[in-house]
């Protein structure tokens, strides 16, 4: 489990790399759990913070671009 600490360090494209994984093996996870016994259902909740805090982090280098284009 990646920290923000460690995320923020992360180039964009990193970030959108970990992201497209991160979204892969929840959409797995999810599968797993509908159809058979999923070893840690706390995976689940792990994968969705994982993807909030990637989404969090580009986000505020997105406005942080814009606000820098506006200046």
């Amino acid at each position: 489990m990646a920290k923000a600490k460690e995320l923020r360090e992360m180039s964009d494209e990193q970030l959108a790399l970990t992201l497209k994984e991160t979204q892969e093996q929840f959409f797995r996870r999810r599968l797993q759990a509908q159809t058979e016994r999923l070893d840690a259902p706390s995976e689940l909740r792990k994968g969705r913070r994982l993807i909030a805090r990637i989404k969090t982090i580009q986000n505020e280098r997105a406005r942080a671009a814009q606000a820098n284009g506006q200046a």
